[in-house]
């Protein structure tokens, strides 16, 4: 409503108006209207007032029913009849909402909605109740919580709501737009401009919305483009109030006079069919409401400020005998409103009072209303003596407490419970960036991001938990806000790995890969680092080169990397995980400075800029790699982290990826000075040219390498810092060329667009009309016409698209020390050839040329996840296919962690900026692999086995739970070997617990192995255990599981520990060599030891007892009841042990054996697998604990026989 002809008293109203209320009534009011009102204990007692006698009510007439007081003194601005129950709403113009049950208004719930600005319009939904005020929205339950809380800008003015459907709501008001917010999050999802401002009044039809205006005017807008269809301009001076029901429009309002606005006494009705007003319909009453009241007929309610009511219809003539009077204990009406039966009115006045007119004595405000939800009443027991809170030493036992049996919350017990501090929030990035360390001290300059002394504690980790596909926005409002998420292809988004009871078994990899390559697991930490992993393994000097080599570096990133190239190898499919490797990457102090080392947190809110840190990362590793090679010849290499070195010649990776640089600095003084260096791989530098020039990739690549800058150098001869001009040139082309994109802003990203816009606009006028428009035309053409070899077929249209990049480019050193580059294609070979007959291999010897051909771009994919993700395309040459697939040819291939995917070649150099965009290049010669020698030879010798010191001080002989194997004992291939392992948690598994009660794994629980116990499998000392390693941890253990592990505090210590400790890399080579000797492994449960150690073991070398002795789509069985249901044994009583795990599962093998016939008879084996079943049920699947214990436990006592030998 528009209250600009209401009595300027009323603005002056303020709260404190009734701050301290009088117990003493006033003298015009009636006592009978404060029936639920609490006054003063010292005032008028509530039971002594007067009640209203209930009025007879004539059937079909309006008449009062009830009043009450709201809030005594105060106006009442808004009412609303709830739409889902029996009740009335009411607010205030001090920002109290009041609520009335049923026709006799029984007060249900009241409280403070806003301060300081007035309730301007209520709405009430199925879970609560909407409240407008000034520049604020809140949703309420009908009790008073608050379910949301809304603040509008602070330059808004609103007066009306509309709820166009369940879950989007219009909001106008004195300003030029209508906001549209959707109630499901709470977002302003569309801001409609309004060319005439001042929407007080909204309504809407089938066919239109209806906004009422301050000026006057009424608009009709389109639902679904909110644009004006049509417009009636109504009255001269302002809009009051108006209706619509069916074609008709009613309206009142004030027009102008010579002394201001009157209010005018003609109703403007409209006619909505021909979009006309018809005959203005005169009352008796100054109209400042109206409502339709469509019972019968299309009543219209007229009602004025000073409580006179009439009824009319819209068409016909008003009779004054329809006239009667609401009576309002204030001088004005403020508010109206009409239940959704019609069989109620609401009014309230400027005094606080709400008076409810109806047309039946026992009138209901909805046809179908819910059941209202009461509070629960208050039983006091009156013989309780009452307790004072204000005395300490009041005695807590006067609380009568019902007598239980069961137990106490308070018994929780301590074991259930863990001490939670809060974690200290993680240190800037940018501090990490910049910092450099002296010592063990780091120095950064403070970014300046935070208050002094002032650090936000995060209270809750950001959840990880979803994939998936779904969160790549669909509707079109989410196009709007970033329209790049709705872009990224399905293949290209970040995969996730859904987590099962059976935790991995279940989950279907073959989904996502249905190639013989192996895909890398991305749940470890910094496994953003797994695309460029798979780079180097295509690589395959790089990966000769690595799994020859072997040192004795506890962590060396090279040895490592070759243990993950290996399993790689031997996979058929199935991913590998990079957690060993990933392990030592932790550890390198390098990589912590560099900032590469990601915190968990960092990692899933996508602090981290990934396609910087991959190009840090790429540095980084080329340069470990080269250092790591240096040093098995080179003790005291220079360990610089920034790419530049004394020499490469030493290490094959240098040979592979470096380029020798001769920089020059000219002073401005004439002097010149000469430096030699090396590098391992070239950034991009970007022209600053903003006309949308050409360039071709060659030019930048030829900027980039022969670099030419102008900075400020120490200059000898003048003995201080001058202005220096720095060129670079290089001395010879590396084998492999590696190029850093650096497309770390806008800026960069602008570039690459104009220049595949320019480069698609050229290829067109370049082809002509030979172009298809589609792969799927082009692939049919070339099916229709064949493709004969040396015939170059033409591209698609959408093949040119977003394409800078070239597949080769061809570089050559001029006489002069220069360097000429320029792209390649197939067109340019074939001329070269035709006409001087020479190839690749002679053009290089006789002239220095070197063609380089694209090989993989690694690329940071912007999707929906914080910080996006990184995938690679990979050209997988012949020698792969050759190995995995028997066929020899090459193909792309996208890689994104374990999804790997075969894509058409255009694809890899296809860059959408908007959401696909470069990090790096890797270029190779032609036929680079004929220039290195290829043949792996395994570097772990049988030395491995043989005795070897412990790390820890205080391990002495007679705690040796094992004896090592002589060199007449090595394994031969078939040979058995018993195995289990014990691990500790690292960190804790994440979960969550759904609505229906099941549990969601979000991360898996980080395991790290921590005991690895081998028995021999045959011979004269058969069980007797030849490994039973302990391996030292660097990293925090959380949980030791002693229970299931055995393993105690302090075994992995080596100050402290008693056992026979060892690094990881010792004991995984002595398994490594195992695994290529050919023994087979027999053990329970392998599979899960193997993927923790973090090996690969093909299946037939695996005899894996807990499925020798499973029935399919039955339960898998423990160790300790096949052990005590076959062979008569109790075992794991307090704690395991993994040599009695060991050697037990030897002997259920030896029992499998027996009981098949060697497998010769499966069925009557089948037999007795059922009757296991069976009395596995009986027993629900518990050993008897037995009288005493009689599982050998002391692994010493074990020895005493043996220790002779």
């Amino acid at each position: 409503m528009n209250f600009e002809g209401l009595d300027p008293g009323l603005a002056e109203y303020a709260p404190a108006m009734h701050s301290t209320l009088d117990p003493v009534l006033d003298a015009h009011l009636n006592p009978s209207l404060l029936q639920n009102v609490e006054l003063d204990a010292e005032g008028v007692a509530l039971e002594t007032l007067p009640v209203q006698e209930s009025m007879h009510i004539m059937e079909g007439v309006y008449s009062e029913l009830h009043s009450v007081v709201a809030e005594v003194g105060v106006p009442v601005s808004v009412s609303h009849f709830d739409l889902h129950e029996e009740m009335l709403w009411v607010g205030s113009h001090g920002g109290h909402a009041t609520s009335f049950f049923g026709p006799a208004l029984e007060r249900y719930s009241s409280f403070q909605v806003n301060g300081s600005d007035d309730i301007r319009q209520i709405q009430s939904l199925e879970n609560g109740i909407l409240f407008l005020t000034k520049n604020n929205l809140k949703y309420m339950a009908r009790g008073g919580l608050i379910i949301f809380d809304y603040l509008l800008d602070e330059s808004e003015d609103m007066h009306s709501l509309l709820l166009s459907d369940s879950s989007t709501l219009l909001i106008g008001g004195l300003q030029s737009h209508i906001l549209e917010m959707d109630l499901n999050t709470v977002q302003e999802t569309q801001k409609y401009a309004v060319e005439t401002p001042g929407v007080t009044v909204m309504r809407q039809t089938n066919r239109f919305f209806f906004c009422g205006h301050t000026s006057g005017k009424i608009s009709l807008r389109d639902l679904r483009t909110f644009k004006v269809e049509h417009e009636f301009d109504a009255f001269s001076g302002s809009l009051s109030d108006f209706d619509v029901h069916g074609n008709l429009l009613a309206a009142c309002g004030f027009s102008s006079r010579l002394t201001g606005l009157a209010c005018d006494r003609f109703l403007k009705v409209y006619d909505l069919r021909m979009m006309r007003a018809i005959t203005p319909l005169q009352v008796h009453v100054d109209p400042a409401f109206l409502r339709f009241i469509p019972t019968y007929t299309s009543r219209l309610a007229i009602i004025s400020q000073s409580g006179q009511c009439q009824f009319c219809e819209p068409t016909g003539l008003a009779n004054p005998a329809d006239i009667f009077h609401v009576n309002p204990v204030g001088p004005l009406l403020m508010t109206v409103d009409v239940s959704a039966s019609k069989q109620a009115l609401a009014f309230g006045d400027s005094e606080g009072c709400v008076h409810l007119w109806t047309d039946s004595p026992e009138p209901s405000f909805n046809p179908y209303s819910r059941e209202t939800e009461f509070a629960l009443p208050c039983l006091v027991d009156s013989s309780l003596p009452p307790l004072d809170w204000s005395q300490d030493l009041l005695p807590l036992s006067l609380i009568p407490v019902p007598l239980t049996t069961d137990t106490l919350l308070s018994d929780w017990p301590a074991a259930n419970s863990a001490p939670a501090p809060r974690r200290a929030p993680p240190v800037d990035a940018e501090i990490l960036r910049t910092m450099k360390k002296v010592g063990f001290i780091g120095y950064a300059p403070n970014p300046r991001t935070r208050l002094r002394n002032q650090i936000p504690y995060r209270l809750k980790e950001s959840d990880s938990e979803f994939d998936n596909f779904s969160q790549v926005t669909e509707s079109p409002i989410g196009r709007e806000e970033e329209p790049h998420l709705h872009m990224v292809s399905k293949k290209y988004r970040k995969v996730t790995i859904k987590y099962s009871k059976l935790g991995l078994e279940d989950f279907d990899f073959k989904h996502y890969n249905k190639t013989l390559f192996a895909g890398l697991e991305p749940h470890i930490p910094n496994a953003y680092c797994n695309c460029m992993i798979q780079v180097l393994y295509f690589l395959e000097p790089v990966r000769c080169l690595i799994q020859n080599h072997l040192c004795q570096k506890e962590f060396c990133l090279a040895c490592e990397l070759g243990f993950l190239f290996h399993m790689l190898d031997l996979s058929r499919g199935d991913p590998c995980q990079g957690s060993n490797f990933l392990r030592a990457f932790r550890t390198i102090p390098e990589a912590s400075a560099l900032g590469l080392i990601l915190a968990d947190s960092d990692e899933a809110s996508g602090k981290g800029n990934l396609a910087r840190l991959i190009q840090r990362w790429n540095r980084f590793i080329l340069t470990q790699l080269h250092q790591d090679m240096q040093e098995l010849e080179v003790p005291q290499a220079y360990r610089g982290a920034g790419g530049s070195f004394c020499s490469s010649g030493d290490s094959v990776i240098g040979q592979l990826f470096s380029c020798e640089m001769e920089n020059c600095s000219l002073c401005r003084c004439g002097s010149e000075t000469v430096r030699t260096s090396s590098t391992l791989l070239f950034t991009l530098s970007y022209p600053e040219d903003k006309s949308g020039k050409n360039y071709d990739f060659a030019q930048v690549l030829k900027r980039s390498i022969c670099l030419e800058q102008n900075t400020q150098a120490w200059c000898d001869n003048c003995e201080k810092y001058q202005p220096t001009i720095q060129t670079r040139n290089i001395r010879h082309l590396p084998d492999i060329l590696v190029i850093n994109c650096e497309v770390n802003s806008s800026k960069e990203a602008d570039f690459w667009r104009v220049q595949a816009e320019v480069a698609f606009k050229m290829a067109i006028k370049k082809h002509g009309g030979e172009l298809s428009k589609s792969k799927e035309f082009a692939l049919a053409d070339r099916r229709e016409v064949g493709s004969p070899e040396g015939v170059l077929l033409c591209p698609s249209i959408e093949e040119l698209k977003n394409v800078w990049l070239p597949f080769s480019i061809r570089m050559k050193m001029t006489k002069n020390k220069g360097l000429d580059v320029c792209n390649w294609t197939d067109g340019d070979e074939m001329q070269v050839v035709e006409k001087l007959g020479w190839g690749p291999a002679r053009a290089e010897e006789e002239h220095g040329v070197c063609v380089y051909d694209l090989m993989a771009t690694v690329v940071h994919i912007l999707d929906s996840r914080p910080g996006g993700s990184l995938v690679a395309h990979i050209k997988v040459g012949e020698t792969y296919h050759q190995r995995k697939e028997g066929v020899t040819h090459q193909q792309w291939y996208l890689f994104n962690d374990f999804l790997i995917e075969p894509i058409d070649k255009h694809e890899a150099v296809q860059f959408d900026m908007n959401w696909k965009v470069p990090a790096i290049l890797y270029y190779v010669k032609r036929n680079l692999n004929s220039r290195y020698n290829l043949n792996i030879k395994n570097p772990i010798e049988a030395s491995v086995l043989l005795a070897e010191a412990s790390l820890a001080r205080k391990q002495r002989k007679t705690h040796t739970t094992f004896i090592p194997l002589m060199l007449n004992e090595m394994p031969q291939v078939g040979d058995l070997v018993g195995l289990d392992a014990e691990f500790v948690t690292l960190n804790e598994e994440e979960a969550e617990l759904r609505s229906d009660g099941t549990k969601s794994t979000i991360k898996p629980s980080h395991m790290s192995v921590a005991r690895i116990t081998c028995v021999r499998g045959q011979g004269p000392n058969e069980g007797i255990p030849f490994i039973d390693d302990y391996i030292s941890t660097q990293e925090q253990v959380v949980d030791y599981l002693t229970q299931y592990s055995g393993i105690k505090p302090g075994d992995l210590d080596a100050k402290i520990s008693s056992k026979h400790l060892t690094t990881l890399k010792s004991t995984y080579l002595k398994l490594r060599f195992l695994i290529d000797i050919g023994v087979k492994f027999v053990g329970h449960g392998l599979q899960k030891d193997f993927r923790v150690i973090n090996l690969m073991v093909p299946k037939d070398q695996v005899l894996d007892t807990v499925y020798l002795f499973h029935m399919p789509r039955k339960r898998m069985i423990s160790l300790r009841f096949l052990a005590w249901y076959f062979l008569d044994l109790k075992i794991q009583g307090e704690t395991h042990d993994s040599i009695e795990d060991a050697r037990t599962a030897l002997q259920l093998y030896r029992k499998y054996l027996e009981l098949s016939k060697n497998g010769t008879e499966p069925e009557s084996f089948h037999k007795v697998l059922k009757a296991l079943y069976e009395k596995g049920r009986k027993m629900d699947w518990k050993v008897p604990e037995p009288e005493g214990q009689t599982s050998p436990k002391n692994a010493a006592a074990v020895f005493s026989s043996v220790l002779a030998l």
